[in-house]
């Protein structure tokens, strides 16, 4: 095996679904105003799947045009990786179903359920495979449709998520271009701060966990903006190092878009000057793993990331995971 070699990306597409869902709609169903979700979090709108949509349907769209943007067929995909905390059901996999509606015949698929890091964890895995040489074309997808586990009578939360999914097709680096280094992090001691508790074997569905809502994503707010900041700061610091790049070399940063806040803090920490920092949480909210595939989709079509320049991605979501990747485009 050649150990120098590594990975790029040759194509990313987007899934969004079509209903938009305002802070003034918000304003209509829990105690909130525009004005204080704007303040807090950036967010102006986020876009919500229909009735019969699922996360899968979201993914398959986004493969579809990154795999077109790419120029390749899906029987060239050797692998899928679907990162998703809500997946269409229990099991099968997310990815499994991709693979079926995609007619990926030729490519085994499975999901990574590291929650708002779950993208950077795929392009990691991706990567390794193309290193041993086991697959040459690789699909990273992060899809979630959030409005399923949201609590629209929480206005601590339901202000903050959204639907979408993203995807990057990779293929073997042709030497100058592709993955320069990748940082994987969790910390499950601090589970407790951000999850869902209920659909699983410690609290499986019942009337008592419905009525309890324990369906639901639940967070500790202020606590996980603490650790969220300082996670995404110390981890953007490490990636520079691992990929020996200055923070002048950076032509592009996009964090996960959870909050403005968050994402203002992160630049702040490796002096990235603002206009290098990309934003679009204003008009998707949190979409957890979609949120880095889908920033960079937008970033590369719309003409702020070209090839041969360097963008840096941070995350950091449940578990707590967090992450970070840097790459020439």
């Amino acid at each position: 095996m050649d150990k120098s070699l590594h990975s790029m990306i040759v194509g990313t597409g987007v899934g969004i679904p079509n209903k938009i869902l305002t802070n003034h709609d918000l304003e209509q169903i829990v105690d909130t105003t525009d004005e204080w979700i704007r303040t807090r979090t950036g967010i102006e709108t986020r876009h919500i799947v229909e009735d019969g949509q699922a996360t899968s349907d979201l993914c398959v769209e986004a493969a579809k045009n990154a795999l077109d943007d790419a120029g390749l067929l899906v029987e060239q995909v050797d692998v899928i990786i679907v990162a998703t905390i809500s997946g269409d059901v229990g099991f099968p996999s997310a990815a499994c179903f991709v693979q079926k509606k995609l007619g990926a015949v030729n490519a085994y698929a499975f999901d990574i359920a590291a929650a708002c890091s779950g993208f950077i964890y795929g392009l990691d895995v991706a990567d390794s495979i193309i290193a041993m040489q086991k697959a040459k074309t690789v699909l990273v997808i992060g899809g979630e449709t959030l409005s399923r586990i949201t609590d629209y009578t929480d206005r601590a939360t339901c202000v903050l998520f959204g639907d979408g999914a993203g995807a990057a097709v990779l293929q073997p680096s042709d030497g100058n271009r592709g993955i320069l280094a990748t940082l994987l992090k969790s910390d499950g001691r601090l589970d407790h701060l951000l999850y869902m508790q209920g659909l699983g074997t410690k609290c499986p569905p019942s009337h008592q966990s419905v009525d309890a809502g324990a369906h639901f994503i639940r967070m500790a707010g202020k606590e996980v903006f603490k650790y969220a900041v300082t996670a995404m700061g110390e981890a953007a610091e490490q990636i520079l190092k691992l990929a020996n790049i200055t923070v002048e070399e950076v032509d592009l940063l996009i964090t996960h878009q959870a909050n403005y806040r968050i994402i203002d803090a992160t630049a702040r920490r490796i002096e990235v000057p603002s206009e290098k920092v990309f934003i679009n949480v204003n008009k998707y909210g949190n979409t957890s793993s979609a949120s880095i595939p889908i920033a960079l989709d937008e970033a590369r079509k719309s003409g702020l990331l070209k090839e041969g320049q360097i963008a840096v991605f941070v995350a950091f979501g449940a578990g707590f995971t967090w992450g970070a990747a840097a790459l020439r485009m």
